[in-house]
């Protein structure tokens, strides 16, 4: 995890995966490293065109393991009352929001404002591309093809998971025109995306 996350990052991540396996078991924990995995992965892609572009982040900081996985540990631990459900839909939309995040930026053509539809720089919160957007799909369906595998779902509730990523990386985007307003944090928003999939997993996916 050195490398892709700064000291703090490292033990805090560490922190979560202990709470996930033991709360949750050792499905819950495989599906949050296959989000790592997947996390590192697309940050890494194309690094030095983001680079260029400023938007390259080596390592993550605590407040980035927080903001992304204090919620799916707590539906972990949740889990036998709430269900799986809410958690594996909340990895969806982080996932999510990842890929958006990070194979947006590569869209050659500007990302638009979600609310405006004026193009923006890319980078700028608030902003949808095309590229970016289905990267978001992908990221989610792939978190929903892995639960199928970990959990033993079925295909369709697979298929709700990833749309239910897509969801909560939508509204990432949307309450990120508020935080380029001055208003919350990335943090804020990364975690206004997990509880929009955990809450959609809740009441909609059996």
């Amino acid at each position: 995890m050195k490398g892709v996350l700064d000291t703090k990052g490292v033990i805090l991540a560490l922190f979560f995966g202990i709470v996930l396996f033991f709360y949750g078991g050792p499905q819950y924990l495989a599906l949050m490293l296959i989000f790592f995995f997947l996390a590192m992965v697309v940050t890494r892609y194309d690094y030095d065109i983001k680079r260029e572009l400023g938007l390259y982040e080596h390592e993550r900081g605590w407040e980035n393991v927080l903001s992304n996985g204090f919620l799916p540990t707590i539906l972990a631990v949740l889990s036998p009352i709430i269900g799986p459900m809410p958690f594996m839909a909340s990895m969806a939309a982080v996932t999510a929001d990842k890929f958006g995040s990070e194979i947006g930026v590569l869209d050659p053509h500007d990302p638009v404002s979600i609310f405006s539809l004026k193009p923006v720089k890319p980078g700028t919160s608030g902003g949808m591309s095309m590229i970016g957007t289905v990267g978001s799909l992908a990221g989610a369906c792939t978190i929903g093809v892995s639960a199928a595998f970990i959990f033993g779902i079925s295909p369709t509730a697979a298929f709700l998971i990833g749309l239910a990523g897509l969801a909560g990386s939508i509204a990432d985007t949307a309450f990120g025109v508020l935080e380029e307003a001055g208003i919350g944090t990335k943090g804020t928003t990364n975690f206004i995306c997990s509880l929009v999939g955990a809450l959609i997993g809740y009441y909609f996916i059996v």
